[in-house]
């Protein structure tokens, strides 16, 4: 029986959400590793929810150390169809302001350290990306913004370095020429993975700072970034409690088939125990 439907990440400053009942934590071992934190079980107005803080309860784990596999898989194996991330970002635009909440739609990857796939070890699959997001999600949390009547922005393309540095002038004003909205560290190899593991995945970006191509604003740090991030907190949490309780009863967005015609190994050359470690991801189609 699944342990829960809706999963939420939770970023920088967001290490626990208010409001969950019939709470317990759950150590999930997984075949990547550990997860970045025990992950929290629980309900709110009756969906049931598994929410994991994404650097872990007191922040010790940096973006490009983050288990991004043992997360994805940990919810995969609760049960869970829905992930509602939430991230910090720089804007590289004017009209998107501090404090403000983006939902992206699309996603540059500049990231160079991390492992982004599930398959390898003997199985090679290649999912569609073309629309990063899920698009039935990100309506959910657009539409529960403007009913709450939080200033958001529906669409727009994140860029997701390294770090952990921020940006240099020169690359902030590169990624304004592609036309990127917003920058941050976390948003990858997350949404990568959960299309792999065909879970709907949506980013709730909430805007700290003007990265660093705005010279006549003060220049980024980590004191702004966590000032900022403490003033939306609460706007955060009243946007995901009110997403959390609209979810469809059914899914039928690109995500739940994506692995249908992606994996080109013939089954019989997949190591038994790769089809073992990779049952709740692959198990309907191989094996």
């Amino acid at each position: 029986m699944a342990e829960a439907k809706v999963g939420v990440i939770g970023g920088t400053g967001l290490y626990q959400l208010e409001g969950m009942t019939q709470v317990k934590e759950v150590k999930v071992k997984t075949p990547f590793g550990d997860p970045s934190d025990a992950i929290i079980l629980g309900e709110i107005d009756g969906v049931k929810l598994a929410f994991l803080p994404r650097h872990g309860r007191g922040h010790p784990i940096s973006p490009s150390e983050i288990p991004s596999k043992a997360n994805i898989y940990a919810m995969k194996s609760l049960g869970v169809e829905w992930i509602l991330s939430v991230a910090t970002v720089g804007s590289l635009q004017e009209r998107i302001r501090p404090l403000d909440i983006v939902i992206p739609n699309q996603i540059i990857d500049r990231t160079f350290l991390r492992q982004n796939t599930f398959f390898g070890r003997g199985i090679v699959g290649h999912i569609a990306f073309a629309d990063p997001f899920c698009p039935v999600l990100g309506d959910i949390l657009y539409n529960s913004a403007r009913e709450l009547k939080i200033r958001a922005h529906d669409g727009g393309t994140c860029i997701v370095m390294e770090g952990p540095q921020f940006s240099t002038r020169a690359e902030s004003e590169l990624y304004r020429s592609w036309g990127a909205d917003v920058i941050f560290m976390t948003g990858l190899p997350e949404a990568k993975l959960a299309r792999e593991a065909e879970i709907c995945y949506a980013t709730m970006a909430v805007v700290t700072d003007y990265d660093c191509w705005k010279e006549t604003y003060e220049v980024v740090s980590a004191e702004m970034v966590v000032d900022n991030l403490r003033r939306g907190t609460e706007t955060v949490k009243r946007l995901l409690k009110h997403a959390i309780t609209r979810m469809p009863k059914a899914r039928n967005c690109i995500c739940t088939t994506a692995l249908e015609n992606a994996i080109i190994t013939s089954p019989e050359l997949v190591p038994e125990q790769v089809k073992k470690d990779l049952a709740p991801i692959i198990g309907k189609y191989i094996k």
